[in-house]
């Protein structure tokens, strides 16, 4: 498996965010192929993170553009700071 974690700071509104993330981009996501999983978190102070899990390398690739592509179409006002993206092979899970 492999797992993309973005991490959003100076969020303006996370109900919104999370709101829209959860009613436009998480469908758009399930379609990648080797969807595994997605978390979206409201870690306080204007701080959110995702979590997205894939079967492969590939499948996680695409999901790095298609948030950066729905960020600015629809999230752009609300988080308005580019995303810290680290990205990698899962070698432990619970």
């Amino acid at each position: 498996m492999y797992a993309v974690v973005r991490r959003y700071e100076g969020v303006t509104d996370p109900a919104e965010a999370g709101r829209r993330v959860d009613e436009g981009f998480v469908p758009l996501l399930r379609q990648v192929s080797g969807f595994v999983a997605y978390y979206w978190v409201d870690a306080g102070d204007g701080v959110m993170l995702s979590t997205s899990v894939f079967e492969d390398r590939s499948g996680a690739e695409e999901s790095i553009t298609r948030a950066a592509d729905f960020v600015r179409d629809n999230l752009a006002s609300l988080l308005p700071n580019p995303p810290q993206v680290t990205a990698g092979q899962v070698v432990a899970a619970g």
